[in-house]
């Protein structure tokens, strides 16, 4: 069995194991039916991958790697109150299977539990790994922010998308390593650039995520093909069109994303998708999500730690990276 392998299952052994059940069932219930469903857990992953690969002993990275896991749900429960989505999963989500007061309570009790499964670790590492993701969880909030920002405002530029996405997502796989690397005693220098490493390919998959939604197999990602579109959200795919357009297609793009477009949804996804196929888009996103992949594993290479050791991590997201897209 690989290290992959192995770690994968060390994790859903200790979901599986910890205790998410509680009274009153009303709040806890949601947390059990949200940790039990099957998910990448490449937030753990990547906890327990910096520690293996800088040497540290992966026994006490377990609860900080749950901590990652548990925090990413929270953030989960929470984003999806807030994008009224109906899925998550390819099953409900806890503000739809339930409603939005539990599901608020549930991710504020989760919120609570991830600091709880950080702190059992050694203790000289507990503050710089608190530390961590107290950092982590107020660039969450601040992407949540922005992208909540982006609803309203008319003048999105493709360098804020950036920058919100990196906030949102990408700074907790970097953390997420960073949390890893921190138990294994790295220094602050190595510390920096393994977090890096993350924040970069982060970008690369959240680019990559924006794709699926548009061009991506529902059977296998559990999301309904076209939401970001049907939400007008303002993904890459959508700056980038809006920047290659002539005038009058980028007038069309904006009337399909207008809160008053007529149509019924899925015409307004065809109508879009077509639009995105026109100008090319898909190819100029992929561009652009290659080259922050390539730059991560460019940092990542300039690790000093041996190519044997770093053969596992690249494995790991070179699978992630080999999805569909």
């Amino acid at each position: 069995m690989d290290k992959i392998q192995l770690f994968k299952e060390r994790i859903e052994t200790l979901i599986e194991n910890y205790n998410f059940s509680g009274t009153p069932k009303e709040l806890y219930d949601p947390i059990v039916y949200t940790m039990k469903q099957k998910g990448k857990r490449l937030r753990p992953l990547l906890c327990m991958l910096a520690c293996d690969l800088f040497g540290g002993d992966v026994k006490k990275v377990e609860y900080p790697a749950l901590a990652a896991e548990v925090f990413h749900n929270f953030t989960l429960i929470h984003d999806d109150i807030m994008d009224r989505a109906p899925l998550r999963r390819g099953v409900e989500t806890v503000y739809k299977k339930w409603n939005q007061d539990i599901a608020i309570l549930a991710g504020d009790t989760m919120f609570a539990m991830a600091y709880q499964l950080a702190m059992q670790t050694d203790y000289k590492n507990i503050r710089k790994v608190l530390n961590t993701l107290s950092r982590v969880a107020i660039q969450v909030c601040e992407g949540q922010q922005l992208d909540l920002n982006f609803e309203q405002q008319e003048n999105v530029s493709i360098a804020d998308y950036l920058e919100m996405i990196r906030l949102k997502t990408a700074v907790l796989l970097g953390g997420s390593l960073e949390i890893g690397a921190t138990i294994a005693n790295v220094d602050d220098t190595t510390l920096q650039a393994i977090y890096e490493f993350g924040v970069t390919i982060g970008i690369a998959f959240q680019l990559q995520d924006d794709l699926l939604d548009v061009y991506g197999n529902y059977d296998v990602f559990g999301k309904i093909t076209g939401g970001d579109i049907t939400t007008n959200k303002k993904t890459y795919l959508y700056l980038q069109a809006l920047e290659v357009a002539d005038d009058a297609t980028r007038q069309q793009l904006l009337d399909f994303y207008s809160d008053n477009y007529p149509l019924h949804f899925e015409n307004k996804i065809q109508e879009v998708t077509a639009i995105f196929n026109k100008l090319g888009v898909k190819e100029l996103v992929e561009q652009v999500m290659n080259d922050y992949y390539n730059k991560g594993i460019e940092r990542l290479n300039r690790i000093s730690v041996s190519e044997d050791k770093k053969e596992t991590l690249l494995k790991y997201v070179n699978i992630l990276y080999s999805r569909d897209h």
